[in-house]
């Protein structure tokens, strides 16, 4: 259990981190658009998402930090229900990383009315949704999950 919490710590601090710093590289640089091209396919840029994933419901609806922070704070316990069972490393890991990714965006809700999004990769006018280190741990701590629930189908079968 204290290896998916070290996880967790790590990702929430790392992305807090993060976020600090590309909002006070844009404050500092107000002459500059809140878009900086470093190569032909990733931009970092200066975005604010008050929906959730992929930007579902990113409006100015004020009960959306109310809601999204009540939702993350029920599957955070979920998940700290499960990490406290978990056996596996990788099990342990992974959940850390959704936990820590869940606690960066909800530190950002209350924080600042909306989760920092900077890294927006693109293949030439498409762009894909922009996201944060959160965001990317979400999405390795499930791919994880995954491969640990397939892993483990196996062994057992």
């Amino acid at each position: 259990m204290w290896i998916g919490l070290a996880a967790a710590a790590l990702v929430a601090i790392a992305d807090q981190a993060s976020k600090l710093w590309v909002v006070d590289f844009f404050a500092a640089r107000p002459e500059i658009q809140p878009i900086v091209r470093l190569t032909p396919f990733f931009n970092l840029v200066l975005a604010g998402n008050r929906g959730m994933s992929f930007g579902l419901f990113n409006d100015d609806a004020a009960a959306n930090t109310a809601v999204f922070t009540a939702l993350a704070a029920v599957i955070v316990l979920g998940l700290i229900t499960w990490l406290w069972r978990a056996r596996s490393l990788l099990l342990q890991v992974a959940i850390g990383f959704v936990i820590g990714g869940a606690i960066g965006n909800v530190v950002d809700r209350l924080h600042r009315g909306a989760v920092v999004d900077f890294l927006d990769f693109h293949l030439g006018a498409w762009h894909w949704f922009a996201f944060n280190l959160a965001d990317a741990a979400i999405c390795v701590g499930v791919a994880a999950l995954l491969i640990d629930g397939l892993i483990g189908q196996r062994r057992s079968g």
